[in-house]
This record gives C-alpha cells, sequence and structure tokens, in this order.
C-alpha cells in the first residue's frame, strides 16, 4: 500500500503488518463465516473472492492483485462474508485490524487511506452491479479487459499485454455469462484484430475499438 507517510510512521506500520507462507493455487486465504481479524494486501499473485448460495453455486465476486487489500467485508459483521482463494501461488501481508485502527488515529494520513479503501469496496460493489446491468455480453468483456488493463497500468506494468489470471470460467461467473460466450467472445475480438489472445495471455492490439464496446469504462474500477 504506497503511502505518503514519515519514515518513522512506515516503520510503527511495518512493525504490524505480518508476513506469512505463500498461499498455493486454490488455497483459502479466509473462509465465509471466519471471524474478522485482519484485511490482507496482496504482494503477488492473485487472489478470488466468492460466496456460496443456498443452493451450493460459487458467484465470484471480485479478483484482487498485487497491491490491493481484502477481507473489509468482515468490519460491520465481524466475520468474514465471503472466501478468498488464490488463483496463483500468492503472497499477502496481513494487517490486524484493531492495531491498524489505533494507529490510524495516529497517523491521519493512514487514516485517510484507509477510509479510501473502504470507499473504493464500496464503488466497487456498486460498479459491478453496474457491469453486470450492461445489455450486451462483449460490453461486460471489454470492460473487464480494460480495467484489468487499467490495474497493470498503476502498477507500472505493460497496460496492452498481460497474463490474465483467472480461467475463462471464473470470468463467465463474474460477469454473468457463459463459459462458451466469453470464449466466443474473445475469438471474435480477436478476429477483429482488437486482440491477440494465446490461452491467457492477452495482447490489446486496438484500444479505441475495444474501448467502443465499453463506452463507460473510464467510470468503472472493478475488482479484477
Amino acid at each position: 500500500m504506497p503511502l505518503a507517510v514519515a519514515p518513522a510512521q512506515m516503520d510503527q506500520l511495518d512493525n504490524i503488518i505480518r508476513r506469512g507462507r505463500p498461499l498455493k493455487r486454490g488455497e483459502h486465504l479466509y473462509r465465509a463465516s471466519d471471524s474478522f481479524e485482519s484485511v490482507f494486501a496482496v504482494r503477488s499473485g492473485a487472489i478470488k473472492t466468492y460466496v456460496v448460495s443456498q443452493d451450493g453455486e460459487e458467484q465470484v465476486t471480485g479478483f484482487y492483485m498485487p497491491g490491493e487489500v481484502l477481507g473489509m467485508d468482515g468490519i460491520s459483521t465481524a466475520h468474514h462474508v465471503s472466501n478468498a482463494k488464490a488463483l496463483e501461488t500468492a503472497t499477502v501481508c496481513e494487517i490486524p485490524f484493531t492495531q491498524l485502527e489505533n494507529l490510524s488515529q495516529q497517523i491521519p494520513t493512514l487514516q485517510h487511506h484507509f477510509f479510501s479503501l473502504m470507499s473504493d469496496e464500496i464503488r466497487a460493489d456498486r460498479e459491478l452491479h453496474m457491469l453486470l446491468s450492461k445489455k450486451s455480453a462483449d460490453d461486460r468483456v471489454a470492460s473487464l479487459l480494460l480495467s484489468l488493463s487499467a490495474r497493470h497500468h498503476r502498477r507500472g506494468l505493460s497496460s496492452e499485454s498481460f497474463r490474465l489470471p483467472m480461467s475463462r470460467y471464473d470470468i463467465a461467473n463474474y460477469l454473468g455469462l457463459a463459459v462458451e460466450t466469453v470464449s466466443r467472445i474473445f475469438t471474435r475480438f480477436q478476429q477483429k484484430g482488437w486482440l491477440q489472445v494465446s490461452g491467457r495471455d492477452i495482447d490489446i492490439l486496438d484500444r479505441a475499438s475495444l474501448c467502443g464496446n465499453a463506452p463507460d469504462t473510464d467510470t468503472v474500477e472493478i475488482h479484477l
């Protein structure tokens, strides 16, 4: 979490952070109903969050990448309401919430940053609903790719060439589409010359055309 704080204050924050062993692909960071004690910052890899319906069906609710914070779903309920699972080998920093709260009261910049993270969570939930309300499946996939591209750019990585950490199934589940539909859209975008797709490797070749399928993408910052 990049913060504009003094070195001494950064040392205080660093002192409360716990760095555990890496998570293996498919391993859970936490599960729904686990007691809420900490929030987590992703250092490497990718993690997905999901809920399970009463019928036992999984619904993907978000994808978290390096530099992003998850686990705040339990702040108001004292327990997590979703599950978090590693999509690939991942490392996280665990930040005990009570200690974070106490430290935030001493460091206004940290408190502001944490409030911003909470605001981002609320906005992400709202914008996911916006994304799922799009009539066109093409719009949903284009929005996902462009938002993921933007997140890579913010990390100083290529916004044109990147690897998807999630499967087609997870993408389809997240977007409320069939897996076959997602695969057809990737193929169609590639045939139009907008993308080059090789497995999970994506190269954006025609951003303008892709943006034309997602005209409001600039306002969408969903968890990808």
